[in-house]
């Protein structure tokens, strides 16, 4: 049966705490993206953004599949060659990066330059979730997280043009 809206959104925000990553977490990357294009952002405006982008369904369906298999490969619930893929975040293996563009492909095409550039430089919580120094498995975690802060970026540079914009 497929759930309501608002289960699913419960489910998506349940799993993201579980895996140890707050809404503020995620705001704190739209902050780092955002701080140099917009003047005068707070960490309440992030938030905000954070918080929408996490309405939406496609978004909410991400975050469940991702988690979903983080934690099935974490418990060897996967068949190999698979399980040693997802647990060893192989870098040619790129379905966990797929997976989290359908979220940066929300909010049109700056977010595809947000994701890369929060992908590469990790900071913040992509850096803990990348550090593997515990036995969670976060392949597909820190991708979604990337990509729910440069989704929320992008909202954001959607309403305030940048400078250039708006000497014309």
């Amino acid at each position: 049966m497929v759930k309501s809206d608002s289960e699913l959104h419960a489910r998506a925000v349940a799993l993201m705490k579980e895996r140890g990553v707050s809404v503020e977490d995620i705001a704190d990357l739209v902050l780092h993206l955002q701080k140099s294009y917009v003047d005068n952002l707070t960490m309440e405006e992030c938030i905000e953004n954070v918080t929408a982008v996490f309405l939406k369904r496609e978004v909410q369906n991400t975050i469940i599949t991702g988690i979903e298999l983080d934690k099935l490969a974490e418990s060897g619930n996967l068949s190999q060659p698979l399980a040693d893929i997802i647990l060893n975040d192989e870098g040619l293996y790129g379905i966990d990066e797929i997976l989290a563009l359908s979220i940066v492909n929300v909010y049109g095409s700056i977010g595809f330059t947000n994701y890369g550039y929060i992908d590469k430089v990790k900071p913040g919580i992509l850096q803990k979730l990348n550090d593997k120094s515990d036995s969670e498995c976060h392949t597909f975690l820190d991708d979604i997280v990337g990509a729910i802060a440069a989704a929320a970026a992008s909202r954001i540079a959607h309403d305030n043009p940048n400078k250039s914009d708006i000497m014309k």
